[in-house]
């Protein structure tokens, strides 16, 4: 009987380790806005990346206390185009490689809009989906756009953008370098010509949701 007794606990050590693995395993992989699957990263608290398709390597700070991802934009400008909002939008920012001051242009469709409330007060903000670079991976983000100019970093990374990413090492930075291909830069030039000739290529699913209110717990650097 205790023969049997041992036998059965083996037996149940190795499907609850088996059940482990397997959730493991599966931990291992992410999924972005557009639906695209990854192997997850760890990264640091401050990474660089490239904003799609240019290739300007700016710094970006990994910070859990905002939910939306944030870019640095000014100059903002609404507009519709084939009866969607769109916004049209500068990135002036310092390229992290080489120390150059460079302005990207920017249009896209907008997304949905939030009120953000932190330390500074509130403010409302157009949210647009931009892939990014980090490591040898696309991710195309929510980001909501707002001038940055008082921050060290112009591009921030929130929750829902860093679990589809990885983990967090809150004890250093730049594990990642921006390595995606030339190919994925093309491709994301041709996606955003394609979405100005065809609007069915927009996503609008949550333009006319009501506004939605976020605590963005970033403080001034």
């Amino acid at each position: 009987m205790q023969s049997v007794f041992k036998v059965m606990s083996l037996s149940a050590c190795m499907l609850l380790a088996s059940v482990a693995g397997s959730a493991l395993a599966g931990s291992e992989e992410g999924v972005d806005e557009a639906g695209q699957r990854h192997a997850k990263q760890v990264v640091g608290w401050i990474e660089k990346g490239l904003i799609m398709p240019e290739h300007t390597a700016v710094k970006i700070k990994v910070d859990s206390g905002a939910l939306t991802s944030s870019m640095h934009a000014v100059n903002l400008e609404n507009f519709e185009h084939k009866g969607k909002p769109w916004v049209r939008y500068d990135v002036p920012v310092k390229d992290a490689d080489t120390g150059e001051l460079v302005t990207m242009q920017f249009e896209r469709p907008v997304f949905r809009r939030i009120l953000v409330r932190g330390a500074g007060g509130s403010d409302r903000r157009p949210v647009v989906k931009m892939s990014i670079c980090m490591g040898d991976q696309v991710y195309e983000e929510q980001f909501s756009l707002r001038d940055r100019g008082d921050m060290t970093y112009p591009v921030l990374i929130g929750r829902r953008t860093i679990e589809h990413i990885g983990l967090i090492d809150v004890s250093d930075t730049f594990l990642l370098k921006p390595s995606c291909s030339e190919q994925e830069h093309e491709d994301e030039r041709d996606k955003q010509e394609r979405m100005k000739d065809d609007e069915n290529l927009v996503d609008d699913s949550e333009i006319d949701q009501p506004e939605q209110t976020e605590e963005e717990l970033e403080a001034e650097e």
